[in-house]
């Protein structure tokens, strides 16, 4: 699998699309959440991307997080059922329309000049090639979930 550049506009429009195939009712190849609490829980991580929400990095981060990220930006694939760190489950069930206009919202905002000079919460400081390829992965394993 090769990682995207999430900054370029035929990438984001790619996703986008991907996106718009989705509806209320959609099910989850598996995992938790369902489609409005997915994309409620993408838009959290490409919130802390572009500097919108701020979560502390972790002590196991600081820890662990740079072996980690070479890990998770590596072009293997995500595993399935990953846990999730606490700050970014749903917990409430948002309203569909709501959640997919405000997802597309924010990845139409995602480019090199928006992202955040913050550590990343787990994987500490971040490129704006690790933050897109990184952020590209996460909503491509989603969108996937989602049959998407």
């Amino acid at each position: 699998m090769q990682h995207q550049d999430l900054c370029r506009p035929e990438i984001k429009a790619s996703l986008i699309a991907r996106i718009n195939k989705l509806h209320p009712d959609s099910k989850g190849l598996w995992g938790k959440m369902n489609v409005s609490q997915m994309m409620a829980h993408c838009q959290a991580q490409l919130r802390v991307a572009l500097g919108d929400e701020k979560v502390k990095q972790s002590l196991i981060g600081m820890l662990f997080g740079k072996l980690a990220k070479k890990k998770v930006l590596e072009a293997k694939p995500f595993s399935k059922n990953l846990p999730t760190a606490p700050s970014f489950i749903i917990r409430n069930n948002p309203e569909f329309e709501d959640a997919k206009n405000k997802l597309i919202g924010l990845i139409t905002r995602f480019n090199a000049d928006a992202l955040t000079a913050e550590p990343h919460p787990f994987f500490g400081k971040m490129t704006v090639e690790e933050w897109s390829a990184g952020t590209w992965k996460h909503l491509d394993h989603h969108l996937k979930q989602f049959g998407a």
